[in-house]
């Protein structure tokens, strides 16, 4: 079954390598979708794929690459939308 989510990762979550690692992370498991910086300091992101590697990779958000130190994940389940080809990061 797929699912998707929309996702706001708060706390020391820029300048550490947080969307590169998660693009290599959510290419790893195969999922779709974007990752990008936000004015206030967080990241926001999008994933779509099968619901257990979506879970995977919200597990692997609540701490992120090694130099982060995430404080809060936020998830609003989507619809799914199959717009996405490949998961890249924005800018």
């Amino acid at each position: 079954m797929k699912s998707r989510v929309h996702v706001i990762i708060s706390g020391q979550v820029q300048g550490v390598w947080f969307r590169a690692s998660t693009r290599d992370k959510a290419e790893q498991l195969g999922l779709k979708g974007w990752v990008k910086n936000t004015p206030d300091g967080s990241v926001e992101a999008v994933f779509e794929g099968e619901e257990n590697l979506v879970q995977e990779m919200l597990e692997w958000c609540h701490h992120g690459p090694p130099l982060a130190n995430v404080e809060n994940v936020k998830v609003k389940k989507q619809s799914i939308s199959n717009c996405f080809d490949r998961f890249s990061v924005k800018y």
